[in-house]
């Protein structure tokens, strides 16, 4: 354990004893969403071997950090979307500055070589929370990955582009209905054959983790889907958090894709199912960490209005 002789900070790794701290700090944080709770970090630690840690200030919860080991390395979190510092909201940058220097100091003294951090973009924060980025400047971290995001902001609404209204008119003569369902096995197989035929890979979820953490997340994970005489031919399932409605995954069969289905899922989430939410994410159009953009994906996000925030990845070296 190393503790800060200035404002009594310290590092506690994390156990599963902890679960119910950890969860409960993650929903009182600043920056925290349900994919930093347990359940959701743990469905995957056969594979990202967990080594989490927990900050405390007078022997109160103040930070967490969700995190797993590869090699010598730490990775915040390698099996997330981000990670980073979780904050809570007395959290000051001082403060921030002080405790990378703990972990730093901790991570040294059990041989980590580089520290792999991903903080968590600002349209999740419930409040200002970067006090992480200017202390990763303050360190000479180094951005190595960047990927780009299409975002749609709630009070400045970009109009669709014609090809998409284009789209929705085709769906509604194709009498396509769209409706959330709990069909996930469907939907992956969609999925899956979209995604063998076009990049020669599979979904980072199987089925039965994605049909489990639904079931754990009811009201955060969501399928919806398109359905044209009540044949499934296209869906969108959505990570609902506080202030955003995340694409994690969307695909079309053929003639879901001939019919514009997708086109009218959009335009009825955006507009109708989650049109209070202040973001609606449409997710990354990268490949290669960011160095390669999927222009013919991004043109089909910003047809919808998206537009960029950066997901970044940093890394900082334990010396």
């Amino acid at each position: 354990m190393k503790t800060s002789e200035h404002i009594r900070l310290s590092i506690i790794p994390y156990s599963p004893d902890l679960k119910n701290e950890w969860d409960l700090f993650v929903e009182s944080s600043k920056n925290g969403t349900f994919l930093l709770k347990r359940d959701y970090i743990d469905y995957h630690s056969d594979r990202f071997p967990d080594h989490s840690l927990i900050i405390t200030r007078n022997g109160i919860i103040y930070s967490i950090l969700p995190a797993c080991k590869i090699k010598n390395d730490i990775h915040s979190h390698a099996g997330l979307t981000y990670g980073g510092l979780i904050m809570s909201r007395k959290c000051t940058s001082a403060e921030i500055l002080e405790i990378f220097t703990l972990i730093k100091e901790y991570f040294k003294s059990e041989g980590i070589v580089n520290f792999i951090y991903k903080p968590v973009p600002h349209i999740y924060h419930s409040l200002p929370s970067e006090e992480d980025l200017y202390a990763l400047f303050r360190i000479d971290a180094k951005l190595v990955e960047r990927k780009v995001a299409s975002v749609v902001f709630k009070d400045e609404r970009i109009k669709f582009r014609h090809i998409r209204k284009s789209g929705i008119n085709k769906a509604i003569q194709a009498m396509v209905e769209v409706r959330e369902t709990d069909d996930f096995k469907t939907f992956w197989t969609i999925l899956s054959s979209n995604l063998l035929l076009k990049y020669n890979t599979y979904p980072v979820h199987t089925l039965e983790e994605i049909e489990n953490l639904s079931k754990k997340f009811p009201k955060e994970i969501k399928l919806f889907g398109a359905f044209i005489e009540d044949r499934m031919e296209g869906g969108v399932i959505i990570y609902e958090t506080s202030q955003v409605a995340h694409c994690q995954y969307i695909s079309a069969s053929p003639y879901g894709k001939a019919t514009g289905s997708l086109d009218l899922i959009f335009d009825i989430l955006i507009n109708d199912v989650f049109k209070d939410k202040m973001y609606f994410d449409f997710g990354t159009s990268n490949e290669d960490g960011g160095k390669i953009l999927n222009e013919q994906l991004i043109y089909q996000k910003e047809g919808f209005g998206g537009r960029a925030i950066c997901y970044d990845t940093y890394s900082i070296p334990i010396n």
